[in-house]
């Protein structure tokens, strides 16, 4: 599993991978923002968490497609299916690994981009406290989709139908619990717990729902 995992994040992190493009397009996405609604400052820092939020979740979808396409490709999930672990924890894993790989830049990067939208500090440390535990949903919601499409040559655009409609609780929750953070009558603890409920509810389903699709693939 250790191996698996290192293996994962070097192929995450070496050129053509998934990790800097999906900050890069974090970045452009945000960027882009303000060109549109304006230079109103006030307009931005108000709506900041959710831009932030919603370029997080659309970067979060560009590399879910290749979580199981590259062992599909050269052979070796053939070898994943008939290990003695469990398909279960092997899946977790690579779970893990797309997340250190995709996911994390995406939440190291967000208080610059919280800057770019002028939030101010409580807004940018609820907004990146959110993305940090709601973005392993992303992933684990994620897995299933690109299971069920690891068999189809062009299974990308599938994987986001499928995993966009399931990543709607978690993008609102998100920032529900990011504004909450800075608006006095709205308590921030109740939408930040249930986004920590359903990040621990998805970490269970995600990688079963991903190895019964996987088998379904193999056989």
């Amino acid at each position: 599993m250790t191996a698996l995992l290192l293996r994962d994040l070097k192929l995450s992190v070496r050129a053509g991978g998934g990790a800097l493009i999906g900050v890069l397009f974090f970045m452009t996405v945000v960027a882009v923002i303000p060109f549109g609604v304006g230079p109103d400052l006030n307009l931005l820092s108000r709506i900041g968490p959710a831009i932030v939020w919603i370029g997080a979740l659309l970067s979060a979808l560009l590399g879910l497609d290749r979580l199981f396409q590259t062992e599909r490709e050269d052979g070796s999930l053939d070898l994943l299916l008939m290990q003695e672990h469990p398909l279960v924890l092997t899946v977790l894993v690579k779970c893990l690994a797309h997340w250190l790989g995709n996911g994390l830049p995406l939440v190291i990067a967000s208080p610059l981009l919280g800057l770019f939208m002028n939030m101010d500090e409580v807004a940018i440390g609820a907004t990146m406290l959110t993305l940090l535990v709601g973005t392993p949903a992303l992933t684990f919601i994620g897995a299933v989709g690109a299971a069920v499409a690891v068999a189809l040559p062009r299974g990308g655009l599938l994987v986001s139908i499928l995993v966009l409609p399931l990543a709607i609780p978690v993008l609102i929750f998100g920032v529900s619990a990011s504004y909450a953070a800075v608006e006095d009558p709205a308590p921030f603890m109740p939408p930040f717990l249930i986004l920590v409920a359903i990040t621990m509810f998805f970490a269970v389903l995600g990688p079963l729902g991903a190895a019964l699709a996987l088998r379904n693939a193999g056989d």
